[in-house]
């Protein structure tokens, strides 16, 4: 019973964090801000959910699948940011005097 309460909290933590990342891309003006929007909440919400689903079904074999789950979406949603930071940059989307450090500065566009 007090599994399930807590699987049922994470779950609508977990889903009010990915709508916040929803919000987040639609409001947010500019190419960082998105990203940030875009990966820290979502990926926190999906991690909050599959704990809930752990808890809530108490079964190795669902552990066993939505490890994966969790490990490629911590693996693929930071390299997927970045990736589109770097072509935002790429493309002059960025406006670079908002910029503190520019590491891309040297490299060929």
């Amino acid at each position: 019973m007090v599994l399930d309460v807590v699987a049922l909290v994470l779950v609508l933590i977990g889903a009010l964090l990915c709508v916040i990342a929803g919000i987040g891309l639609l409001r947010f003006r500019d190419v960082p801000s998105r990203l940030h929007a875009a990966t820290k909440p979502q990926v926190l919400g999906l991690l909050l959910i599959a704990v809930a689903v752990a808890l809530s079904l108490r079964s190795w074999t669902v552990v066993a699948s939505l490890v994966p789950v969790v490990l490629i979406q911590l693996a693929t949603a930071p390299l997927g940011a970045h990736m589109v930071g770097r072509q935002a940059y790429r493309n002059g989307t960025i406006d670079e005097a908002s910029l503190v450090v520019d590491e891309l500065r040297d490299a060929e566009r």
